[in-house]
């Protein structure tokens, strides 16, 4: 009877792809991958900024009575900061 080793899927997979496209364009795609990950991190903190900022703006207008100063100015401020934030995301 004759017996086989038997190897993962993932063994053959890797050789696979090193003997198609070899070590270079692998390691080119890793770079990719990583840099495409780092991106979508950087994305996600942005919308948690905005958000976080938003809310802020929010709970500054509903302590201070409509219309008073205190409120035009937290009127302003929020806008400002949201211009900001519009500026920031065009220039990635």
């Amino acid at each position: 009877m004759v017996t086989c080793d038997r190897r993962r899927p993932d063994d053959v997979n890797l050789v696979v792809v090193l003997v198609l496209f070899g070590k270079g364009k692998v390691s080119s795609l890793m770079g990719e991958v990583g840099k495409g990950i780092t991106a979508f991190k950087k994305g996600v903190g942005d919308g948690t900024a905005e958000i976080e900022a938003q809310k802020a703006a929010e709970a500054a207008e509903a302590e201070l009575p409509k219309g008073s100063a205190d409120w035009i100015r937290a009127q302003d401020i929020a806008m400002v900061a949201r211009a900001e934030l519009e500026r920031e995301k065009d220039r990635r």
